[in-house]
């Protein structure tokens, strides 16, 4: 097994360095190791949807969401500024945020691409602040934007969870490990 290491040896940590206080000599980390590095840890997927300003449906596919707290709830997911979605998540009152079963690849296909009809023959619902919902996720999260923070490349939303819906489907979560869907491995009874 070899390793590789990236980034400076020694040098105070980001998160304990002060506002403004700048890196060290030899601190930046080339975009595509960092990538690599971030592929091995697993994630879930989501399509985040929403609104933009003239009422259309907008959606995203996201592997950035999170837990935040139980009390009150709330949760977080990150929008690339360079989105094509972006503008309209930086400035929704409501998100929906739908957890993906394995058998949605295809949905998350469709909704990681930047195309303006993402919507396509599909038989939406509708949700808090008029968010389209999506039909088969096995659960949704329907969410009041809280907060927005910056994130470098990307604005984080923090959402506080207003209802939830799962679906009766016991289908195993579709996941996202090393640039490639994966699934679960079933452990042996």
């Amino acid at each position: 097994m070899s390793t590789a290491t990236y980034g400076p040896a020694t040098g105070t940590p980001a998160f304990l360095r002060r506002a403004g206080e700048a890196d060290g000599p030899g601190t930046a980390i080339e975009p595509g190791a960092l990538r690599r590095a971030f592929g091995h840890f697993a994630t879930g997927v989501t399509i985040v949807t929403t609104r933009d300003a003239g009422g259309a449906p907008v959606g995203v596919t996201a592997s950035s969401f999170n837990t935040v707290s139980l009390a009150p709830p709330l949760v977080l997911w990150s929008v690339a500024r360079n989105a094509y979605s972006f503008s309209a998540f930086a400035q929704a009152d409501h998100f929906a945020v739908h957890v993906l079963g394995a058998g949605q690849r295809d949905l998350s296909d469709r909704f990681a691409r930047p195309a303006t009809d993402k919507f396509g023959g599909l038989a939406l619902g509708q949700g808090h602040g008029g968010v389209p919902l999506l039909p088969g996720a096995p659960v949704v999260f329907e969410c009041a934007a809280e907060h927005r923070y910056e994130g470098g490349d990307h604005l984080i939303l923090v959402g506080r969870v207003l209802r939830i819906t799962e679906s009766d489907a016991a289908d195993a979560p579709l996941l996202f490990h090393r640039g490639r869907y994966a699934g679960l491995a079933q452990a042996a009874g």
